[in-house]
């Protein structure tokens, strides 16, 4: 689209879990973008936020960051992203991907464990990442993220729990969590689906 003076690719994606847009320019044009854009948006009232909100409202989606969340050590079906894997054979001429197989083997033997959103169920600790997670009392695992979950009035984060390789979302979560914080330990909740809007209704109003 003609943005300002130049032109930019508009995208109907959000890191937020939000209805929004991320907005791609050139470089020599993002000062002229973000002028452009600026004044409309805050007479229709719009407001700044740093990153500390966005990263908000990204965890309590259960939005993956690359590089807290998943890394290229992280397989698609620990992380819960197997939905986006194309595992049926391709008759593209560059041929499959080149991770459909250890996805295939990692649903057929399963694994040792299972990134999972975490809820404190005490609003007053913080969480930010690195947090041990306590399963049934042993600990398994730490935080990849955290932040305050405005809209989930408490705490949230992400991490890593170990599991047995053929245990069940039911057994998964049916155990007891606790978080430790500054050597604190605290109940948490876990789920396996974002607990602030699961079917992403906000994202499609």
């Amino acid at each position: 689209v003609e943005f300002g003076m130049g032109l930019a690719r508009l995208h109907r994606v959000s890191f937020a879990g939000e209805l929004g847009w991320e907005i791609y320019a050139p470089a020599e044009q993002a000062a002229m973008a973000l002028e452009a854009l600026e004044g409309p948006a805050l007479a229709a009232g719009a407001k700044w936020c740093g990153a500390h909100a966005l990263d908000s409202c990204r965890v309590e989606k259960a939005f993956r960051h690359f590089g807290h969340d998943i890394t290229d050590e992280d397989g698609a079906v620990e992380s819960g992203l197997a939905f986006a894997a194309k595992t049926e054979k391709s008759r593209s001429r560059f041929g499959d991907f080149i991770g459909r197989d250890a996805v295939l083997r990692a649903r057929e033997k399963g694994v040792a464990r299972r990134l999972l959103q975490f809820r404190l169920r005490d609003s007053e600790p913080l969480l930010h990442h690195n947090e041990p997670i306590w399963r049934d009392g042993k600990i398994a695992g730490h935080l990849t993220s955290g932040a305050y979950g405005h809209f989930l009035g408490a705490a949230v984060g992400l991490g890593y729990a170990d599991c047995a390789p053929r245990e069940t979302a039911e057994q998964l979560l049916g155990s007891s969590y606790e978080l430790e914080v500054a050597g604190e330990r605290f109940a948490a909740d876990a789920s396996l689906r974002p607990m602030h809007d699961p079917s992403g209704a906000r994202m499609r109003a």
